[in-house]
């Protein structure tokens, strides 16, 4: 499972000119299941997301977590980050999980987060969506949690 995360001061996610996800301060993670990922990989990627350091403390240094501060939450399923880009000009999309197998970890990996957190928001899985965020730094990272 791969997991762009972003410390943003608001996002949201519209489809066909409707909002369906958004939050204020916090932490946008777009989020590609790959093939072998299971319920594992969701709960590991859940614990990265949930507790990597992206928000500053009072040095301003980046040792707060997304719980430390309380921030929202917006997950996104973008399965093109599991792309081999390592050669030609086109990506191959052979590690990316099924899209029934991709919607139903996507799925579980939200079950799970709003078990455990507050507030998490979503995209909606295979649909055409339009993410509008304000990265607030920037401050971006690339999380992996390797398949079975």
């Amino acid at each position: 499972m791969i997991a762009l995360i972003q410390r943003v001061s608001e996002a949201r996610v519209e489809v066909d000119g409707e909002v369906v996800g958004r939050i204020g301060p916090g932490m946008l993670a777009f989020v590609a299941v790959e093939r072998g990922d299971g319920e594992a990989q969701a709960r590991r990627m859940l614990e990265r997301i949930l507790g990597y350091r992206v928000f500053a403390d009072d040095q301003g240094r980046m040792n707060r977590c997304l719980r430390d501060v309380g921030g929202g939450l917006l997950l996104v399923s973008q399965f093109t980050l599991a792309a081999d880009t390592t050669s030609g000009m086109r990506a191959g999309f052979t590690g990316a999980a099924s899209p029934e197998d991709g919607e139903r970890e996507f799925s579980r990996l939200i079950e799970m987060a709003r078990a455990a957190y507050s507030p998490v928001e979503t995209g909606r899985f295979r649909t055409h969506m339009q993410v509008h965020l304000v990265n607030d730094g920037p401050v971006t990272f690339h999380l992996r949690v390797a398949p079975a």
